[in-house]
């Protein structure tokens, strides 16, 4: 790393909305980044980050604009570029590599042809041929295999780690000097992430590349960058070497995303009115959910009229004893979603059977289903996805009561307010819509709808992977008073083992259909006896860094 200063932020200041309407959002910022430095900005959703690194290379949303302070790249100002200048600048000096590589690549194009305009417009090639050979030689760079291939695939046709190498490649393919990161792996498995952030460290190593990487992670930003900068509320709060900001955190708000980032913690959350279960309670009492022998195959047309089995579940069994959490943990495409959706009856198993204390759901009618899923409720990855836009959150949250003709209309209203009440919003928003809610706050709608019908067994499937730590802390706090106050059985289906070390009594691990691993969290966590449960335990961010400053 040299001492140069490539990108140097002056009391920058952005603003959104016009008129008197306009409010600031970022307030006089102030930060250098050197050349070859890898330098994190880490703070919650809402805190400036992103924004902070939008405005940057000029590309604010809306009504966004800097109002203030100055941002120079190797000593040239960029504040009030003329947009063709900054046009030019972008993917030749500063490569942008953005959160979700979905949403970033058009799904009607070949990644061919978006990496060939990325080619052309960066001027790295002119001739048809030249240009498909550099556009290749990227799809290579990025550490996608077969890059020949892959050319003429769409972006629906590549995994999420592809689809994030190839935004990768199309960032770094001029050389730039700076290469800002918006969150590239938050949306990624563990270990997917760990492959992507690898490589990316490689590649900006050997060309030089500077890094602004923006996450929400400090166990992340810890383990992947040289300084990190801590932003909340639009403000610099606090900045410094990645081990100190991580072992002597002297901002109460730093602090508190240390403590909240699960990557970084040692034990499991614990409610105040619960004590921690011994290991032997877990073995023998009586499990609310037993699986056996699960099979779950799909017939896959493999060209013409000929298909083929694909078995997605191989055979798994598990329990779960009452009151206990288990993870069913594992990479995507492993089956932990689809054992669920069969443990929920979204799913028919091909084969193998489902116990809901002590009844075979395999064998019941379509009435004794439903009659089932009062006492059995999921709670899914996405709660806007899963709400109901056109519909108030009073109305979402009582859906399950009407559904089930659980009490009259008044009544029903008693208990949208209990359960409000029990997950800590307040009842005024029972008349309020999800546009108008956190995404923490409404996946608090989503457990309380859950809740309506008083049931014992709560299925989680990855409930906290979209939320930042310290509202996915809120959450897990709150999953674990309601399951001391309500005695509630979960089966938490994660990728992420940070996360199963705070929240689960018992974690069974998947691997291509298959339970490969299965036990407390404690004997998993300490003596993994499979390669392939090490292999995630060492995808953690920040867990050396963690374990050497315990």
């Amino acid at each position: 790393m040299s001492e140069k200063t490539l990108l140097s932020v002056r009391d920058l200041k952005i603003s959104f909305g016009t008129g008197k309407k306009q409010r600031e959002v970022v307030h006089g910022v102030s930060f250098d980044v050197h050349e070859g430095e890898t330098v994190a900005i880490v703070g919650e959703s809402g805190s400036g980050k992103s924004t902070t690194a939008t405005a940057i290379i000029d590309l604010l949303p809306g009504t966004g604009a800097v109002t203030g302070g100055s941002v120079a790249l190797d000593g040239r100002e960029l504040t009030g570029l003329k947009r063709a200048d900054m046009e030019r600048l972008r993917g030749r000096e500063i490569g942008y590599v953005p959160q979700d590589p979905m949403s970033n690549l058009n799904p009607v194009w070949s990644i061919g042809f978006q990496v060939k305009e990325t080619v052309k417009a960066n001027g790295l090639a002119h001739s048809r041929k030249d240009v498909h050979r550099v556009a290749v030689e990227m799809l290579q760079n990025a550490g996608l295999a077969d890059a020949e291939r892959r050319m003429h695939q769409y972006p629906h046709q590549f995994s999420g780690g592809m689809r994030q190498r190839a935004l990768i490649g199309i960032g770094l393919a001029a050389d730039p000097k700076l290469l800002i990161a918006d969150e590239p792996t938050s949306a990624l498995d563990v270990t997917v992430q760990k492959v992507i952030l690898d490589h990316l460290a490689s590649l900006t190593r050997d060309k030089g590349t500077s890094v602004l990487f923006i996450t929400h992670d400090l166990g992340l930003a810890a383990e992947r960058a040289d300084r990190i900068i801590v932003m909340s509320r639009g403000e610099i709060v606090e900045s410094g070497p990645s081990r100190e900001i991580l072992e002597a955190p002297q901002h109460p708000y730093t602090q508190r995303l240390v403590a909240a980032a699960p990557s970084l913690a040692s034990k499991r959350i614990q409610a105040e009115v619960s004590e921690p279960t011994p290991t032997t309670a877990l073995q023998t009492e009586a499990p609310v959910v037993e699986v056996r022998d699960l099979v779950k195959e799909y017939s896959i047309r493999k060209g013409g009229f000929r298909s083929e089995p694909f078995r997605a579940v191989d055979g798994i069994s598990f329990q779960i004893p009452k009151g206990k959490t288990l993870a069913l943990v594992g990479e995507s495409g492993s089956g932990k979603s689809t054992a669920a959706k069969m443990v929920l009856q979204l799913e028919k198993p091909t084969s193998g059977s489902v116990l809901i204390e002590g009844r075979d759901t395999t064998e019941m009618s379509r009435k004794d289903v439903f009659s089932l899923r009062g006492r059995m409720q999921p709670v899914f990855q996405d709660p806007y996805g899963s709400l109901d836009p056109m519909r108030s959150l009073g109305t979402l949250i009582a859906e399950p009561l009407k559904l089930h003709g659980v009490g009259d209309a008044k009544s029903r209203q008693e208990r949208v307010y209990e359960l409000l009440d029990q997950v800590a919003l307040p009842r005024e928003l029972a008349d309020r819509y999800p546009n108008e809610l956190s995404g923490g706050q409404r996946q608090r709608i989503a457990i309380a709808r859950a809740l309506a019908l008083k049931p014992s067994i709560v299925v989680l499937d990855e409930a906290v992977s979209a939320l930042d730590v310290l509202v996915q802390d809120q959450i897990l706090q709150l999953l674990s008073e309601l399951q001391s106050e309500l005695d509630l059985t979960y089966l938490f289906i994660t990728h992420d083992l940070a996360v199963v070390r705070v929240a689960a009594d018992l974690v069974a691990v998947m691997e291509q259909g298959r339970i490969v691993e299965h036990g407390t969290v404690d004997r998993v966590f300490d003596a993994p006896q499979e390669a392939y449960t090490q292999r995630l335990l060492d995808a953690i961010p920040g867990r050396d860094l963690a374990l050497g400053a315990g």
